[in-house]
């Protein structure tokens, strides 16, 4: 039986992030700590991470769960998934101001001077693709810093990921020269996402789940979301049954 949650976070705020007092906090980090202590487990290691090694070090047994993930069938093979903790939009992070008018992947499909970044690994990669976007213009990165920091400095033009990830990054940088475009569902629906496990162990997969659907929706969990930006709508989006 699992005594330890050895957790493995992101610098992406507002899910994972470490504060000033050099605590790891966030939405994701959160509601993971809070399973822990509620599974009785001995201990809470969160472990910082670059996006690409998530998946890897969950199957090489680095760590035993990873922070929440858009599910896919793809990464259903190396891992399992425990039930939705968040349903979210993608968004584009532009310069202040847009001034290259982008309203989504497809406006800088069509823009064709236009550079889009997106990070290792992350389904925004294949969705800009998918909505037109050249491969010859997508520039790779490996962290949130890194991609927001080219589109300030202009060598990229919009950083593709999920609009509250953008909204959270800002937050605590209100001087950046940097605006949020939500991308719309015609191009992209809202999509789960999920603390990724190691795929055998079940029995540890179903104590989580069990602990979630007791969490989810509750006056704390409301209350610790909207700490981080979430409304209401978005938890009872969560919850519904289409899930």
């Amino acid at each position: 039986m699992t005594e330890k949650l050895t957790f493995a976070f992101l610098q992406e705020p507002p899910f994972c992030f470490t504060d000033a007092s050099g605590e790891v906090a966030g939405c994701d980090t959160e509601l993971a700590r809070k399973v822990c202590q509620t599974l009785g487990l001995k201990a809470f290691s969160p472990v910082e991470t670059e996006f690409a090694r998530l998946l890897p070090g969950l199957t090489s047994g680095e760590w035993n769960m990873t922070t929440g993930l858009f599910i896919s069938d793809e990464r259903k093979k190396p891992v399992d998934f425990t039930r939705p903790i968040w349903v979210l939009q993608d968004g584009l992070l532009v310069a202040k101001g847009n001034p290259r008018e982008f309203k989504g992947y497809r406006s800088i499909a069509e823009d064709e001077a236009a550079l889009i970044a997106v990070i290792s690994g992350q389904i925004q990669h294949q969705t800009a693709l998918q909505n037109g976007v050249p491969p010859e213009r997508i520039r790779i990165f490996a962290t949130q810093a890194g991609a927001a920091d080219a589109v300030a400095a202009g060598v990229v033009h919009a950083y593709a990921s999920v609009a509250m990830a953008h909204r959270g990054y800002l937050a605590q940088r209100p001087d950046a020269p940097l605006a949020v475009i939500d991308v719309p569902a015609a191009e992209k629906e809202p999509a789960a996402g999920a603390f990724a496990l190691a795929k055998g162990d079940a029995a540890l997969r179903r104590r989580i789940d069990s602990c979630l659907e007791d969490l989810l929706g509750t006056s704390w969990h409301r209350d610790m979301m909207s700490g981080y930006g979430f409304s209401d709508t978005d938890i009872d989006c969560l919850l519904s049954p289409t899930l």
